[in-house]
């Protein structure tokens, strides 16, 4: 700058070096600095299964195809009129070019900024704790399933942790339905364009307090480092570098272990300490991954020469229950020369021997009395079945662990199923996190990633590169761990790993979070190249049943909380504090489908069970829905938290039921009125206890989809 301005000033013409100098000052009082990318064609969505209506915008499909994702080049057209069958259509580009052609050919779109109309349609649910909000994972393109949220959560979502598309140029995203690839030479500015808009609808559902969290990897780390200062101003910002595989991967230059975690906090917000060091790396898998702070050692003694002629006095037998889960004694130490002929049952109960990975007998850490001792306090347990060792893996803790357990540094605050104690560490025991993660618990590929999810699928192969269960949990325990009824946000869902990780930390700190997550049913392009050639199209139901949504979010969300796969058969392993997967969580998730609703239907009632669930939503996701129109006019069902008045004629058994439900100390959270008159809503407002929520329908929600889109003209 300094270089042009001393130029100008070098021009001996003071009126031509003036006029220089104030356009100049014009242009750079205009210059941005920093982030500057193409802002590109808004994205526009296809819903094939939309009916063709006159003022639609619509996409016109290739000739002879039967795929209704299969749109020509002609671009977006407008219905003018629909007659017999045949749709008149007039170019949006070019509005003198008008053309008559099949309804059935044509498509309707939905662009960014269009108006919409959005509803919600159940799809299944899983219920396992009725005091609980229900966690909920919706199928849906996350633009206007972002923008349908706005309705029940603007500004109230405690934390939004994505994991979106790396644009790592290997066609794993997708623009204006066409993937993008590394030949695409706008493929980084389409990609801000794209996270520019999502996080445009994300910063007003976060809270005035709210953390947002974005995971990435080299191809985008420094843009959205950029986009995120220029979009979160005055939040603070840190990066958190995480090893998610340490054998590296193979590709140009050095051999990449690490992705990215950026955090946003907001307002007061900042990172909670935790019990973990995230900095230690040991095996996801030993023993000392123990839970909340406290180590877990095999009771088995490791090292090369510790078997049983070392010390034979420690190679006994471990009697447990008919269940094979609990220690109820022990056997006298065997003395045979055949270590094969050892008694698998000894009166009665099946005996646990310190068998070694290579089918040797070794040794106990510690003998039969101190075992007992340790037992009878819930210091030592059994773990978990091993067939390949064919015996049981038993855990036990250490003198320094129980020190601090017996001096209150520890907090026994219960017994899990197998005897052993559940403690909660103190405050002092906790620390914040640093800004660089190498914990084995973060693999992608370990016991908390790729391992779990197929267990969890019961299928290896079914999701490439998951996250690592324990990387989520750690994020959102930093992000939102004071805070148990935090309202947890995931608009890139893929298999749900999100769900899975607020279950995890509810499970961990007895919290009620909730998360809210999305993803669409995209089909990956390998396998849609495969159902194409076996002639599916998009829409049939084998194609459904291969996106992502249908094979991956929903059963691996189901597996986790129920603990069983779709046949009902438990599913094997155990999570790192030693709790058996197949015990599930005791929480509830509901699963939903967008779709797009005619504003003309709503407002006439006569699509009430599409926008119920947004209802139920808005009145915080628990008990029982309201989704019908009740005949008597009004609805508060016993098991439900809010009411619905249909009929305003029947505003004062209405009001007596709302009123009625606070008295017997079951408060509702909100009530929804459907009234045209804004007196006669007030009216009925002021009647009943003013700390309810309360809502006019259906204006208020015609309202909030017409004016939340901006216009993209």
């Amino acid at each position: 700058m300094a270089h042009i301005d001393n130029l100008i000033a070098s021009i001996p013409d003071q009126a031509l070096r003036t006029a220089l100098q104030t356009e100049y000052r014009k242009i750079a009082r205009s210059r941005r600095f920093g982030l500057v990318f193409d802002r590109h064609k808004p994205e526009s969505v296809l819903v094939p299964d939309f009916p063709v209506r006159r003022g639609d915008k619509v996409r016109v499909l290739r000739p002879g195809t039967q795929d209704r994702t299969d749109i020509d080049d002609t671009g977006v057209w407008h219905v003018v009129k629909v007659i017999n069958g045949q749709a008149t259509i007039k170019s949006k580009a070019d509005p003198s070019q008008v053309l008559t052609v099949p309804r059935d050919q044509l498509v309707v779109i939905r662009e960014f900024g269009d108006s919409i109309y959005p509803g919600l349609r159940p799809i299944g649910e899983i219920a396992r704790a009725e005091e609980k909000s229900h966690h909920v994972v919706i199928n849906a393109e996350n633009y206007h399933a972002l923008e349908a949220l706005l309705y029940p959560y603007e500004g109230k979502v405690d934390c939004i942790y994505i994991d979106p598309p790396y644009n790592t140029g290997a066609t794993d995203w997708k623009y204006n339905n066409d993937y993008v690839d590394n030949n695409d030479t706008y493929r980084h500015s389409k990609w801000l364009s794209f996270m520019e808009r999502r996080l445009g609808i994300a910063k007003r559902l976060l809270s005035r307090n709210g953390v947002l969290i974005v995971t990435i990897d080299e191809n985008e780390v420094h843009h959205l480092g950029m986009l995120l200062e220029e979009m979160f101003p005055t939040a603070v910002r840190q990066m958190v570098t995480i090893c998610i595989n340490p054998s590296g991967a193979s590709g140009e230059g050095l051999s990449r272990v690490e992705e990215y975690a950026f955090f946003c906090f907001l307002g007061s917000s900042r990172p909670q300490p935790i019990d973990w060091n995230l900095m230690e790396d040991r095996p996801a898998g030993d023993a000392k991954a123990g839970k909340k702070g406290i180590r877990w050692e095999w009771l088995l003694r490791g090292g090369g020469t510790w078997y049983r002629t070392s010390r034979p006095n420690l190679c006994y037998p471990v009697l447990l229950d008919e269940t094979g889960q609990r220690i109820v004694g022990v056997g006298e130490p065997w003395d045979g020369d055949d270590e094969s002929k050892r008694p698998r049952f000894i009166n009665g109960h099946s005996a646990a021997w310190p068998v070694r990975s290579d089918g040797r007998l070794g040794i106990w850490r510690v003998d039969r009395a101190k075992l007992m001792a340790l037992v009878d306090k819930g210091y030592a347990w059994v773990s978990d079945h091993d067939p390949k060792r064919g015996t049981w893996t038993l855990r036990y803790l250490l003198k320094g662990t129980i020190s601090a357990i017996e001096s209150g540094d520890i907090e026994v605050t219960g017994r899990g199923e197998r005897g052993q104690v559940e403690v909660s560490v103190s405050g002092k025991n906790k620390a914040v996190p640093k800004t660089m993660w190498k914990s084995a618990r973060h693999i992608a590929g370990g016991a908390g990633g790729t391992q779990l999810v197929s267990a969890l699928l019961g299928q290896r192969g079914g999701f490439t590169f998951p996250k690592s269960v324990y990387s989520v949990l750690d994020c959102l325990e930093i992000a939102v761990g004071d805070n148990p009824d935090a309202l947890i946000l995931d608009y890139f869902a893929g298999t749900g790993t999100t769900l899975h990780a607020t279950c995890l930390l509810n499970k961990k700190d007895g919290g009620q979070r909730t998360a809210l997550l999305v993803t669409n049913n995209e089909v990956n392009g390998e396998t849609a190249t495969s159902l194409r050639l076996a002639g599916h199209r998009p829409g049939d139901e084998q194609w459904k049943k291969n996106g992502v949504f249908y094979s991956a979010t929903m059963p691996r969300c189901k597996a986790a909380i129920s603990g069983s796969l779709p046949d009902g058969s438990p599913i094997a392993g155990d999570y790192l504090d030693g709790t058996p997967i197949r015990d599930g969580f005791q929480e509830n998730v509901s699963f939903f489908e967008l779709t797009f609703e005619d504003p003309a239907l709503i407002s006439l009632g006569r699509r009430f069970e599409a926008v119920a669930p947004l209802l139920w939503l808005k009145a915080g996701a628990k008990g029982e829905q309201i989704n019908e129109v009740s005949p008597y006019g009004w609805s508060v069902p016993e098991k439900s938290n809010y009411g619905v008045l249909f009929d305003s004629s029947a505003w004062s058994d209405f009001v007596e039921a709302v009123n009625k439900r606070h008295d017997e100390n079951r408060p509702l959270s909100h009530i929804f009125i459907v009234t045209d008159s804004i007196a006669e809503y007030q009216q009925i407002v002021a009647k009943v206890d003013p700390s309810l929520g309360s809502t006019r329908l259906y204006a208020d929600y015609l309202r909030t989809f017409r004016i939340n889109t901006p216009d993209a003209d």
